[in-house]
């Protein structure tokens, strides 16, 4: 994944906000766009362990999570905590544009 400049992560906003209202509906703009785009699954390392990244949700809490899962056990990451792999998945990009809207 090729790195991308503000004004092309804030286009990449401006595309997933464009009828939200608020920060909540920002939020929600920004979770359909990482549902839509982000190539599922993919593997990747947290704290050292490869972990199998097989979907994104939205917490009550309003966060975005990755459901990961190794071997039987499963857990919600933050998608601002999770290390992406190199090469990163197809769709990547719209985790660099939250992180980004997310400060």
């Amino acid at each position: 994944m090729r790195v991308l400049d503000t004004a092309e992560l804030e286009a990449m906003i401006e595309e997933a906000t464009v009828d939200a209202y608020n920060e909540d509906e920002q939020l929600t703009g920004l979770f359909t766009m990482l549902e839509e785009h982000l190539d599922l699954p993919f593997t990747t390392a947290v704290l050292g362990v490869e972990v199998t990244v097989r979907g994104v949700d939205l917490t009550p809490e309003g966060r975005i999570v990755v459901l990961c899962s190794r071997g039987g056990a499963r857990q919600s990451i933050g998608i601002l905590e999770l290390p992406l792999p190199s090469p990163a998945p197809d769709g990547a990009e719209w985790i660099e544009a939250y992180r980004h809207w997310a400060g």
